[in-house]
């Protein structure tokens, strides 16, 4: 009796362990981090259509054909400079005011919540601008894994 409870408290412990790195390897931070980004104005598909796109000027693009629209060859470097604001798009703002505030910003002190995933791979000095690069690129990675072929 004793060795079928444990035997069954040892199979559960097992199943609860596979679900657990089931759900960690199914974590996206790059898509993670476009929802809670862009995906108001992009839409949660990246095709253009988020709750607030309406309610614009100018319509957001379809994220997923930007390497259609390239000669199959995806943007990064566009891509990236649009994100940290370099290259101005007057729907995102200029880059002291982007549409998502000062949540890519890596001048200011990051005065939101940032996963701490980011500042454990910012290494050993933490530089906001090494997190900020970080979450970027993992938009980047996310747009580049969704383009439509």
């Amino acid at each position: 009796m004793v060795k079928s409870g444990v035997t069954s408290l040892v199979t559960v412990g097992l199943i609860a362990g596979f679900a657990a790195a089931v759900q960690a390897e199914d974590l996206d931070v790059g898509k993670s981090e476009f929802l809670s980004s862009c995906a108001s104005c992009h839409g949660a598909d990246a095709r253009g259509k988020g709750p607030v796109s309406e309610q614009l000027k100018i319509p957001p693009p379809d994220l997923t054909i930007l390497a259609r629209k390239n000669n199959g060859e995806f943007p990064a470097s566009a891509v990236y400079e649009i994100i940290d604001g370099s290259k101005t798009i007057p729907t995102h703002g200029n880059r002291e005011m982007p549409v998502w505030g000062e949540r890519f910003n890596p001048i200011v002190n990051l005065p939101h919540y940032v996963d701490p995933s980011y500042w454990e791979k910012a290494g050993p000095d933490q530089r906001p601008e090494v997190v900020v690069r970080k979450r970027i690129l993992s938009v980047i990675d996310y747009l580049n894994r969704i383009q439509q072929k």
